[in-house]
């Protein structure tokens, strides 16, 4: 098999090619054929060293594939896989690969219709915009929330999902291309906070209020003027770091800003269970 490795933290050229032994599955595993790979900023953050990893690391975590070979019990149970399935996951390690070997129970079985393309760009993304929208702070009609980042990724997905629950969507963005993007997925309002201060105008938008909710995976850059654009007992979401980790703040500027709610989420604990992967995938 082939896969990309990093064997030191870095910038992208510390990524190489290597050839492996192909694996086989052990009890609960499931070796895939991968035919297409995601590609996610938490791919940066191991790679750069953000997130500390075993090295050599083994890149990607997101993908699509066809089952290969079943390790024992892993055709049983829930996960009922069988060779020949075609299937998608969002968190196992390795996916810059030919093969990879999975645990069962991490895959899902792709419907008819979705493509393996589809299907790598969209698990780990989608999830990720579900659960914000739909458990993090669950939206409903007259919210109004402030997505970050509106035409990336899981941006453009949370638009679309928050806009099919009801609420309001402010959007941020850095350029007139992307603003069109955010607009095309539902976004009421677009700011472009390369020339405009994204806190007053989002405050202007509610009348001086405040939003119910700020989206954010911007992290160092936005964090301050995300918290300032809240409501009291408004909610604060962050669950990346495209600019950088949040440096340490002193807890009662919550209390400032009027009793507000502050999280750090991440996918893996909302899909825990298997039943939880399932429904959300």
């Amino acid at each position: 098999m082939r896969c990309i490795e990093a064997a030191e933290a870095g910038d992208a050229s510390v990524l190489r090619v290597v050839t492996r032994a192909m694996p086989d599955p052990g009890a609960g595993h499931v070796r895939v054929r991968i035919e297409a790979a995601g590609v996610n900023f938490i791919d940066t953050y191991q790679r750069s060293g953000l997130y500390k990893v075993e090295r050599p690391l083994r890149l990607g975590l997101e993908g699509a594939g066809v089952v290969e070979s079943l390790g024992d019990g892993a055709g049983s149970g829930a996960t009922g896989l069988a060779v020949g399935d075609r299937v998608a996951w969002s968190s196992v390690q390795g996916s810059y690969a030919t093969h990879v070997i999975a645990p069962a129970a991490k895959l899902v079985k792709l419907p008819e219709g979705v493509s393996f393309e589809i299907a790598a760009a969209a698990m780990l993304q989608g999830m990720t915009a579900h659960y914000l929208s739909h458990d993090t702070f669950p939206l409903r009609e007259g919210h109004t929330c402030l997505v970050q980042a509106a035409a990336g990724g899981v941006g453009l997905l949370l638009c679309q999902m928050a806009k099919r629950l009801g609420a309001r969507v402010i959007g941020t963005v850095s350029t007139e291309a992307k603003a069109k993007l955010a607009r095309e997925a539902g976004a009421d309002h677009v700011i472009l906070y390369t020339k405009d201060d994204f806190t007053k105008e989002a405050r202007a938008l509610t009348h001086g209020v405040g939003v119910d909710v700020v989206y954010d995976s911007v992290g160092k850059t936005t964090f301050e003027g995300s918290l300032a654009a809240l409501r009291p007992r408004g909610m604060m979401v962050t669950f990346g770091q495209s600019s950088g980790p949040v440096p340490p703040f002193n807890v009662l500027d919550l209390s400032a800003g009027g009793s507000l709610f502050l999280t750090r989420s991440t996918l893996a604990t909302y899909i825990a269970t298997q039943d939880e992967l399932t429904a959300r995938a």
